[in-house]
């Protein structure tokens, strides 16, 4: 009867070993007309490379995480680039880098959504029910100007338990910083972290992506 009933929890999953995936990371770049070839260019080498970055790499690796990559614009204009890919070895970072730098671009020349590419994003964790933490990594040049309002689904995405962080590229005297903390970033602990031009960009996403994936995952697996 032993033996049935342990065999029945493996099957089941009940205390087996093998870690569950601890975060589900989508990665939301702004693709809009403000953005130019040289510009979309920076934003792809810049994630790619903090993505391989050494701490990102196992932070990422320690937490069997999915990370999944869209590009969004105005309304209507979302697409998945990259559907959502397990995270459990190096060469999966590899494999995953690959791709983010040779992904070509969806769209030129239109507006700037945000509060579509939070919806469209959301609804993408409907397909890694499995991992523990939620994070959309949404990084933009520009104040939503068509389509829902980000502030909007702030309810939605609280029900749903998904965190909003994001990386504010700033170009012009808008105060882009001050509108992503008020209207855009959800969750407890959700962050802005500000890039002062598209030069800036490759230094302040791997800040970025350091902070939501080794120091909040540390924290959250020691509770």
């Amino acid at each position: 009867m032993r033996t049935k009933l342990a065999a029945l929890a493996i099957s089941m999953g009940v205390g087996s070993t093998a870690a569950a995936c601890e975060l589900a990371l989508l990665l939301a770049v702004d693709v809009s007309g403000s953005v130019s070839r040289e510009e979309y260019r920076i934003q792809m080498d810049g994630l790619g490379a903090a993505l391989r970055d050494g701490i990102v790499s196992e932070a990422l690796i320690k937490a069997k995480a999915q990370v999944s990559l869209v590009q969004w614009t105005g309304e209507s204009r979302q697409a998945t680039s990259i559907p959502w890919q397990q995270i459990e070895t190096f060469e999966d970072i590899e494999a995953l880098v690959t791709r983010v730098e040779t992904e070509p671009r969806v769209w030129r020349n239109y507006s700037t959504a945000i509060g579509q590419a939070l919806e469209y994003s959301m609804n993408a964790f409907f397909q890694v029910p499995e991992c523990r933490r939620k994070v959309i990594d949404v990084s933009g040049d520009g104040v939503s100007n068509e389509g829902i309002a980000p502030a909007n689904l702030r309810a939605d995405l609280l029900a749903a338990n998904i965190t909003v962080n994001a990386l504010v590229i700033e170009t012009d005297d808008t105060d882009l910083t001050g509108y992503f903390w008020e209207n855009v970033i959800v969750g407890g602990g959700a962050f802005v972290v500000t890039a002062n031009g598209f030069e800036d960009y490759p230094a302040k996403i791997r800040r970025k992506l350091v902070r939501e994936t080794s120091k909040q995952l540390a924290m959250g697996m020691a509770k």
